[in-house]
């Protein structure tokens, strides 16, 4: 590349001699020794100028060329900011960091040749153990199966005293210290990698990937769990919560572990607060509902068992924006611990889901085409469609084939109506605090704020 105002390349070619620049070891477009102006040198470091250089393995050249450019542009007289645009320069085309240009300047400036200062030892000290010794040492540790340093040291000194086995000469006096410096070697860990490859998962056939599929009928629930904190390691109590796709049917229990002894009777007594035949269970990939004897409940109720699809965040949308509608505005974020779990479940029963299902109105969709986007429908939510479970399980067309025997309509209209709303209300947030005494004195605190 040639730049106006530039000399000749025969002088370029000159000055590169006189510098005594190797150019098999570095190679510097003869463009760059023409850069003889502060404005030329904004130009390289902005990008405007591209300049061919590539230094070789050895700093000599490089240092003798920075030498070069600073005698060119006379640093010494240069003002301040002239002199931080030629060490972006010098930084650019050399490779080295900024750190590094900044000493190799205070050096040019007080009069030191640059020139490399470390050197490498004469005699170098000699390896004291092998690839021998280090493949032996994989040998033990294979054998072994990876003890602790001190003893895979003791392992090495009787091979040599016990069994005699004289490959172990060197590795028996071997210190801990320099036994995990071994480990940590280059040839150690590539003796030791082991590749296999990579073992296909099992399919789960233990329910259906879809979203539940109710088409009007109430009896498709979907579950989901909340955990209720961790406090110095030790998990709190669990909250379940299941929730009917259409009535929006709401049941809340607490349990004191998600594991099968303590789920599994609690799932019972939630799908048997229900007041309709359960038709489907929806439920995350969670193993505490992904497992055969959640599978074997249902398959007794003849309910269909569907799970949630990947990328597919609303399958379980509903159970998971009750959780935080109703089960954290109950129970808080505080660690609860999980020997309260009884009396959180009888919470639950006795005042939390009445109130639910009696008296705290849901809003329920209306479909209606989308008038921007023909074909499509749109969901909207008016202020008349709000009303309670129960209401809405009651507006169904032929309710009375989904209820389970022995309860009717009329049975579930005198729950609701033995309190008002208000006082439904009142009841709870009293027995919320009563319940909330047992438990630690922050968690209550943390609840009536």
């Amino acid at each position: 590349m040639s730049l106006e105002g530039f000399g000749e390349g025969q002088e370029a070619d000159r000055e590169a001699s006189a510098l005594g620049v190797d150019h098999q070891l570095m190679v510097i477009n003869m463009n760059e020794a023409q850069v003889r102006t502060l404005d030329q040198v904004r130009g390289v470091v902005a990008g405007l100028q591209a300049l061919e250089f590539r230094p070789g393995e050895d700093d000599t050249a490089r240092y003798a060329w920075i030498g070069s450019v600073l005698r060119r542009f006379s640093y010494r007289r240069l003002k301040r900011a002239e002199r931080g645009v030629l060490l972006q320069y010098l930084q650019k085309l050399s490779g080295y960091s900024r750190a590094q240009v900044t000493r190799l300047v205070a050096r040019w400036i007080s009069g030191e040749q640059l020139a490399k200062r470390y050197r490498a030892p004469e005699h170098a000290f000699a390896r004291r153990y092998t690839p021998l010794d280090v493949a032996l040492l994989v040998e033990v540790d294979r054998a072994m199966n990876t003890l602790s340093g001190p003893t895979t040291a003791c392992v090495l000194r009787r091979q040599l005293e016990v069994f005699g086995d004289a490959r172990f000469a060197r590795l028996a006096a071997i210190s801990v210290g320099h036994l995990y410096n071994l480990r940590a070697s280059a040839g150690y860990r590539d003796r030791r990698r082991v590749q296999t490859k990579t073992r296909p998962t099992q399919a789960i056939n233990i329910g259906v990937r879809r979203a539940p599929a109710p088409d009007g009928r109430p009896g498709f629930i979907r579950i989901d769990s909340v955990h209720q904190g961790d406090q110095d390691g030790i998990k709190g109590l669990y909250h379940i919560n299941a929730v009917d796709c259409v009535t929006q049917w709401e049941v809340v229990a607490s349990v004191q572990t998600i594991s099968e002894a303590h789920l599994l009777p609690v799932i019972e007594q939630m799908l048997e607060q229900f007041p309709f035949e359960i038709l489907g269970f929806h439920a995350d990939n969670g193993s505490e509902y992904v497992n055969h004897r959640v599978a074997e409940l249902l398959d007794k109720l003849r309910a269909e068992f569907t799970r949630s699809r990947p990328r597919h965040s609303n399958d379980n949308g509903l159970a998971e924006t009750k959780n935080g509608a109703v089960v954290r505005k109950v129970f808080g974020y505080a660690h609860i611990p999980q020997h309260h779990a009884v009396s959180f479940n009888t919470f639950c029963v006795e005042f939390l889901n009445p109130f639910l299902n009696f008296h705290r109105p849901c809003l329920f969709a209306t479909d209606r085409p989308d008038p921007k986007k023909p074909g499509r429908i749109k969901r909207v939510y008016r202020p008349q469609d709000a009303m309670t479970p129960l209401d809405k399980l009651a507006s169904l067309p032929d309710v009375h084939a989904f209820l389970r025997p022995g309860i009717t309509l009329e049975h579930l209209r005198a729950l609701a109506t033995a309190l008002t709303d208000l006082q439904a209300g009142v009841e709870l947030n009293a027995a919320r605090l009563a319940l909330f005494k047992r438990v630690p004195e922050g968690v209550a605190q943390a609840l009536q704020q």
